[in-house]
């Protein structure tokens, strides 16, 4: 059972690997690409996590050895992540255009919708994980708070910011901001909580 659980990752993390780099090149063809912006996308970064969560992961069982505390965490993490990406781009920003970063259909559908529902099932389905203590909630927190001081940081210095509701030229401006941040940071605590909660329940044993 291990073994699936592990083809099943180097699946999924493959398909994100080959998503981005091909929506890379689609954009690169269409016009110059600052990789700063496009890497900055919560989207981008978040894949990334979840491809390296998932290839360590398939790593370590394919070598027959337990898998290390931080793999779990960060597997825990790309879930949490995963599912912000799938709720918010599928709730506010399907319609909008995001500045042609996300143009290429196939790839926009494996980064916001196929890998947070797959993330979410691994996550849920495969048992081969720890039980994390909640008084450890808060690591859910560094990656989400350290990228959103990075953008707002960005956007008062040269104006870029990647989505809509975290420029503070919108109506609201900064108040506006810190209402989505906070809701964001809300919505990390939720999920890590129900993620957290999960690992005290297996529903396919390794």
């Amino acid at each position: 059972m291990k073994k699936l659980f592990a083809v099943v990752r180097v699946i999924a993390g493959a398909a994100i690997v080959v998503a981005i780099v091909a929506q890379f090149i689609k954009t690169s063809s269409m016009t110059t690409v600052n990789p700063f912006n496009f890497f900055g996308y919560f989207t981008n970064q978040s894949n990334i996590i979840a491809a390296v969560a998932f290839l360590a992961s398939a790593y370590f069982i394919f070598r027959g050895t337990v898998q290390p505390s931080w793999v779990i965490y960060l597997r825990a993490l790309a879930t949490v992540l995963m599912a912000i990406v799938g709720i918010v781009y599928n709730t506010l920003l399907s319609n909008l255009d995001l500045a042609g970063s996300f143009n290429l259909q196939w790839s926009n559908d494996i980064l916001h919708v196929i890998i947070p529902i797959y993330a979410v099932l691994d996550w849920v389905l495969f048992g081969d994980r720890d039980k994390l203590p909640f008084a450890n909630l808060w690591y859910m927190l560094i990656y989400p708070a350290i990228w959103l001081v990075v953008v707002l940081v960005r956007g008062a210095l040269d104006g870029w910011v990647p989505y809509p509701f975290l420029d503070p030229a919108q109506p609201g401006g900064y108040f506006a901001v810190l209402v989505y941040a906070l809701a964001i940071a809300a919505f990390t605590i939720l999920f890590a909580y129900g993620a957290y909660a999960l690992t005290r329940v297996k529903v396919l044993k390794p």
